[in-house]
């Protein structure tokens, strides 16, 4: 059968108002934004949620954005000021990507509409917060399934987001006087939810706000923070830690520390040299210091951190008394007078530090079979199983102390009794010619993402390898999605389809900490564990299957990555001998990474 041009025209024109229906349009504070269907939900992208950070507000409190005849536009690669990374999904050349223009969230909702509100659930990307971005997260199938509203931000990252010099900080006032503008941006986001999101068919009464890795580290800088009081009313932590710097130790440090060479001291003195200006900070009076640093292009500011080592760091969460409490992040959420009691999970991967030790040239050894060079694939060993697993095993077992039991036990002496706790197992993984995924990867940092969102957009191209399809990646899937909907919802995450129940967090001193395992259908289970530093330290030195300084390596990265440094009041308790400059040398010597 024939059609004429008018029909096609139609189907067309029908096609594109059922995605773009006015009935989809909502009139928010900050504009007017156009929605669309996709994957059977509605989505509202990019809206502005503050008035852009740039010029004169580089640096200081997101600004109230009132703009309500504006009309919001879509905007291709919307993220903040990092490094580029093409797994991040920031690509770009050289040293910098994104913009300061970065402000922005995303809105997802069921295309079925309900007479009652929908619980609303924030997510806060990770990325060390100073990388990552919102769009590589799709929580669509969730939406659909569940019925409940998430919200995806960016948040300024870096020296944008956490910067402590007093030619900034001080001449300036009230809240602006703080060094957390990217903690400020995720609670504007949350202003912003409070006031628009019924638009969308969203409870502001019940939100519930959920991030992983430096997400998971900014939802207990949520918890202990009274700025952001009122503003959620339930919290997930995945895979966080409670890392915070002292006002002092971000502008300056006497000491070498992983933080130490890039304190604003250390890079506004490169700044100075670069620009060539013949005046040290101490010649210089704080309002001609401030102008320079805020008439520098993002570029020009951003080259002093771009490029540095993987063992050095960028001091970010200041405990300034303004945001975060003075006596730092980790003590804080153990002050009931400083803490915002909310139902609570928080939960670590039992092989979280796999996805750096995969790809530590130390670790892994790449081989080109005939056929692999004939394609350019290599094959992918391991120079030394055992120790791959040693240093595995340790240090995600402290990352569990220091992102789960520590936290949640702080939380319990503070007075919330509402507390659950995971541990991420799933590892069935793809094992073929070129890799034994299971072993390389395992329950790694972040792994657990593409399960919870129902699919492999954070990995890309990847998740073929990683992810097979079947009914172990469905079961636990299903059962993610169905735990976080349901804690949004009543703040209990229930009971899984093949009725294990989820119970709390026990907290005590003669007891064991209990906790679910999120795996397959065999070995989803609760159980419980009673870690300490002090037991890890006695089990590593037994171990046979690594030298001394490796087991001094361990021990360092236990006690000084994702947390404050507790190296001193830890070492103590291991029964041989480290000197700690021995394994920060090694640690700077072996600092070669396989870019895949």
């Amino acid at each position: 059968m024939l059609y004429s041009k008018n029909f096609y025209l139609y189907i067309s024109l029908f096609f594109f108002t059922s995605l773009y229906s006015s009935d989809f349009e909502v009139k928010t504070s900050s504009g007017i934004s156009q929605g669309y269907v996709k994957q059977k939900v509605i989505n509202w992208d990019d809206i502005p949620y503050a008035q852009k950070p740039v010029g004169n507000l580089r640096w200081k409190a997101p600004r109230e954005l009132n703009d309500e005849s504006a009309t919001i536009k879509p905007k291709d690669n919307n993220f903040c000021i990092q490094r580029p990374s093409g797994m991040g999904g920031s690509e770009g050349d050289g040293y910098f990507s994104g913009l300061e223009d970065c402000l922005y969230l995303d809105i997802k909702a069921p295309k079925k509409r309900t007479k009652n509100a929908l619980p609303v659930m924030f997510w806060i990307h990770g990325g060390g917060n100073t990388s990552g971005l919102k769009d590589i997260y799709d929580f669509s199938k969730m939406v659909n399934r569940h019925d409940v509203i998430v919200v995806t931000i960016n948040y300024r990252l870096g020296p944008f987001g956490w910067f402590t010099h007093p030619s900034i900080q001080g001449l300036q006032d009230g809240i602006d006087k703080t060094s957390n503008f990217g903690t400020l941006d995720i609670i504007a986001a949350l202003k912003w939810v409070q006031s628009n999101i019924s638009l969308f068919g969203g409870d502001e009464n019940n939100v519930t706000i959920f991030g992983e890795s430096a997400g998971g580290h900014n939802v207990f800088s949520l918890l202990a923070s009274k700025k952001a009081k009122g503003l959620f009313h339930k919290a997930i932590a995945q895979s966080g830690y409670t890392t915070s710097i002292s006002s002092e130790q971000s502008y300056k440090q006497e000491i070498k520390s992983p933080t130490s060479n890039h304190t604003s001291w250390k890079i506004v003195n490169k700044i100075l040299k670069r620009e060539d200006i013949d005046k040290t900070q101490n010649n210089l009076k704080k309002n001609d210091l401030r102008k320079i640093l805020l008439d520098l292009s993002a570029e020009d500011f951003f080259i002093h951190y771009g490029d540095r080592p993987s063992y050095e760091e960028i001091p970010l969460l200041v405990a300034d008394g303004l945001v975060i409490p003075t006596i730092g992040l980790r003590d804080a959420l153990a002050d009931k007078n400083e803490i915002n009691i909310v139902p609570t999970i928080a939960g670590s991967n039992r092989d979280e530090v796999k996805l750096w030790l995969a790809s530590a040239e130390y670790f892994v050894d790449l081989k080109f079979s005939a056929l692999g060079k004939l394609f350019g694939i290599p094959k992918v060993g391991l120079r030394d199983k055992e120790a791959f697993e040693i240093f595995n095993a340790y240090r995600s077992s402290a990352w569990k102390i220091r992102g789960v039991d520590t936290p949640l036990k702080n939380l319990a002496y503070a007075g919330n009794d509402n507390l659950y706790a995971y541990r991420y197992d799933w590892d069935d993984h793809r094992r073929l010619f070129i890799a034994d995924f299971k072993q390389l990867i395992g329950a790694a940092h972040a792994t657990e993402i593409p399960l919870l969102t129902g699919n492999n957009k954070l990995v890309g191209d990847y998740g073929f390898l990683i992810y097979p399809r079947g009914p172990s990646k469905r079961f636990l899937s299903k059962n993610m999605m169905k735990f976080w909907t349901n804690f949004a919802k009543n703040g209990q995450p229930g009971i899984s389809t093949n009725a294990v129940e989820w119970l709390s967090y026990k907290d005590s001193k003669n007891s064991d900490s209990s906790f679910m395992v999120l795996d397959n259908r065999k070995n989803l289970k609760m159980t419980s564990d009673n870690l300490s530093f002090k037991s890890l330290a006695q089990n590593l030195y037994k171990e046979t299957n690594v030298n001394e300084l490796e087991k001094c390596v361990v021990l360092l990265q236990m006690f000084t990555f994702v947390g404050t440094d507790l190296y001193d009041e830890n070492i103590k308790n291991y029964p041989g001998k480290c000197v700690r400059s021995d394994a920060e040398k090694f640690l700077m010597d072996n600092a070669s990474f396989i870019d895949y």
